[in-house]
């Protein structure tokens, strides 16, 4: 009896303070879901960027105007590329979270020795990645066809960078909160989507009236495209310094209510 109980004794944990191993295998694991299905959901975004470039471009035609002192297809195309990063950041982790509570797959995270922050982390940054991977494909794409080229790369990855740690965290949440995919989707196709589509991808908020372009400056989907273009272009609607801080802060908030929600155990522990 004594040996059993010295042979089953609770092991001392054997790594630091972080579990290095434990978040990049997480990380490794997340990364490879999503380049397994490459197809879906890497090329799909890129194709449809392109498709939405081309059929703008074709039916304006000849009364293309510039915007903020560019052509209109420059001003669109870095806005278009924002916009996939956007949606598919938020579409990695939330739908992560929600194959592994309806697969029951959920519990290799939930047992595993990991910290909720590490699981956090771990499952935002392969968001971030996929929306990294997403960006630098398209804006090699658009290089090769249309007058564009990056200005600022220091922007232009922290933007991606801050654009995929919110969604990536706010994914996070929302799949926590949804039971099934009809909930999930209707999140996306009634608030990720149409804050993407009428945050400035397509227009800049100067034609908006002066009540919408006051809301717009605290939108931080606005920030994220309207920043990220100013990476290629050097124009804005706003502000760089505002931008950065606000969508900092917000992102800051957004992972730690992920946190959060992962270390109560909301909706994946019995």
């Amino acid at each position: 009896m004594v040996e059993l109980q010295k042979k089953y004794q609770i092991g001392v944990r054997r790594f630091g303070v972080v579990n290095w191993v434990g978040t990049y295998s997480l990380f490794k694991k997340e990364v490879l879901r999503f380049l397994t299905v490459s197809g879906q959901t890497l090329f799909g975004p890129i194709l449809t960027s392109i498709l939405f470039l081309t059929v703008i471009s074709l039916a304006i035609g000849d009364q293309r105007e510039d915007v903020l002192g560019v052509p209109y297809i420059k001003f669109l195309a870095s806005g278009l590329i924002m916009m996939q990063v956007i949606q598919q950041s938020f579409a990695h982790s939330s739908s992560s979270l929600m194959m592994g509570k309806m697969m029951g797959t959920i519990t290799d995270v939930v047992h595993s020795p990991l910290s909720s922050s590490e699981v956090v982390f771990a499952i935002t940054i392969a968001s971030a990645a996929r929306g990294l991977l997403i960006a630098t494909a398209s804006t090699l794409i658009f290089i090769l066809f249309i007058d564009l080229s990056i200005q600022n790369f220091l922007l232009w990855f922290i933007y991606l960078f801050l654009g995929g740690l919110f969604m990536g965290s706010l994914g996070i949440i929302v799949g926590l909160y949804a039971d099934k995919f009809d909930q999930m989707s209707t999140v996306t196709n009634f608030i990720i989507v149409p804050f993407s589509f009428l945050s400035g991808t397509f227009y800049s908020i100067d034609k908006l009236p002066e009540f919408l372009k006051l809301i717009s400056n605290y939108n931080p989907f606005f920030h994220m495209i309207d920043g990220f273009r100013y990476s290629f272009i050097g124009q804005l609607d706003g502000s760089i310094t505002f931008g950065i801080t606000i969508l900092t802060f917000l992102s800051l908030i957004i992972t730690y209510f992920a946190y959060f929600l992962v270390n109560k155990g909301y909706k994946i522990k019995s």
